[in-house]
């Protein structure tokens, strides 16, 4: 990976003219950052632009306006080899369609390498961004938040494999801590409650959605939830009485008949970015991740892209004013989906959005369901949503428990798209796919009996 990263970064400084596309995520926000910092600093002519896939509009586009160079970062692994009159290199980390020897394409999986959870498309990006410069290591910190954003310490409560090899250059130089602490979001920014109210991995037995009982745990333990007129946080808690809820929440874990593994899950690693104010979102390399989903999601672009190069006045201000948006319109999602209701069928369960939720959140949402208590977390789940351009987002999610049973969302989302000429593709454990209206009943159909050859 190393040499291709270093073949890669030839090309770049041997090009003038750079033109940068990335995805609408966190890890595509920080792997397009890293991209546009490193460009910037060697003094290219570069530009950037956000898409929520490569369709064919997006490559007519490019091609019509022919770049000396395109720089796809977070995607592109799919039209590797595919497309002609157009110079381009990847830094990716998605499933690729095969193992393509295409010669400037930088992605872990033509290495044997996981991209689902052994580095991001930050990560790649930022290899290369390492063998331009070595002085580029002080955008690590990127490459963790997209890692984060993209739900790579998931797996093991922790990052691994090549992400732990950033996260080392981060610590040498200062930028990040790593701790064991809870694992529940919103240890910098939610109070107390509200950081038992919404956890979810693991659920708690009649804590997590119960605020109520959440405030009656803390008033047994005998912890205040203020502090004069504040709210007190996690970081505000004192050692004690840290380890007094985790012990509590281990015991309601254990008498509810849960065993070790899902118990442990309770605490894991958390990334501190030092250079961040404490208590603030951007402190927190989870709940920076989240503010950088809550600008290019809703077509900001250029906002969380600033945030990433280091504004923390104008544009900070306008990601935290989206932040607030974003979770409002996640609430809604969830609370439109509880009365429309999930469908299940065998190896499968869905729900269809239409225009009642944004195609771009429709994953995210699909995700927060999967972790909730009302939803069968055993089969994945399949969120349906209108896009804007006439078609059908299909975002699917499933449980590591169901990638170990061999399930492969990826693989079975590309394959039956297909069928229906829609493009799909991913992770093991996250994918989506584009498919024309009106076929969604066939769609599920035939993922079904994908996905039961796989599991069975």
């Amino acid at each position: 990976m190393k040499n291709r990263a270093r073949e890669i970064a030839d090309i770049i400084k041997d090009s003038e003219q750079i033109h940068i596309v990335t995805h609408i995520d966190a890890d595509g926000i920080t792997a397009g950052a890293i991209a546009y910092k490193t460009l910037e600093r060697l003094n290219k002519n570069n530009t950037i632009e956000f898409v929520k896939s490569l369709d064919e509009n997006v490559i007519r586009t490019l091609k019509k306006k022919n770049y000396e160079l395109t720089w796809f970062t977070d995607l592109g692994s799919s039209i590797c080899g595919k497309v002609e009159d157009l110079k381009i290199i990847v830094t990716d980390h998605h499933t690729c369609p095969d193992k393509s020897n295409f010669p400037y394409h930088l992605n872990p999986h033509l290495f044997d390498i996981d991209g689902a959870y052994e580095i991001s498309g930050a990560g790649s990006t930022y290899l290369v961004s390492k063998q331009i410069d070595k002085k580029n290591v002080d955008l690590s910190p990127l490459a963790i938040v997209g890692a984060c954003g993209d739900l790579q310490d998931k797996r093991f409560n922790k990052l691994s494999g090549l992400n732990t090899e950033i996260l080392k250059d981060a610590e040498k130089s200062n930028l990040i801590e790593r701790k064991i602490d809870i694992s529940f979001f919103g240890r910098e920014t939610r109070p107390i409650h509200k950081l038992l109210q919404f956890s979810n991995n693991p659920k708690i037995p009649g804590i997590t959605g119960r605020e109520n009982s959440c405030i009656n745990l803390l008033k047994e333990l005998k912890i205040q939830i203020k502090s004069g007129d504040k709210w007190r946080r996690w970081i505000d808690l004192t050692k004690d009485e840290r380890k007094k809820i985790i012990s509590k929440i281990a015991n309601i874990l254990i008498e509810k008949g849960f065993g070790y593994d899902l118990t442990k899950q309770i605490i894991g690693e958390v990334y501190i970015l030092k250079n961040e104010v404490e208590g603030t979102v951007l402190h927190d390399a989870k709940e920076y991740a989240t503010l950088l989903n809550s600008t290019a999601r809703y077509g900001q672009y250029d906002v969380g892209l600033k945030v990433c190069l280091g504004d923390r006045e104008k544009y900070l201000e306008k990601s935290l004013n989206l932040l607030q948006g974003h979770r409002a319109n996640l609430v809604e999602g969830l609370q439109f989906i509880k009365q429309e209701g999930i469908f299940k069928m065998e190896f499968l369960q869905y729900f269809h959005a239409k225009n009642s939720i944004q195609d771009t959140i429709v994953g995210i949402i699909a995700n927060m369901l999967l972790n909730t208590e009302d939803v069968d977390n055993s089969i994945p789940i399949i969120g349906f949503a209108y896009n804007d351009n006439g078609e059908v987002k299909v975002s699917a999610r499933a449980t590591k428990d169901l990638v170990d049973k061999g399930l492969n969302l990826s693989s079975a989302l590309k394959k039956t798209a297909k069928i229906f000429n829609g493009v799909g593709g991913g992770h093991n454990i996250a994918a989506g796919a584009t498919i024309p209206k009106g076929k969604e009943k066939e769609f599920l159909n035939i993922l079904e009996t994908e996905i039961k050859s796989q599991l069975l």
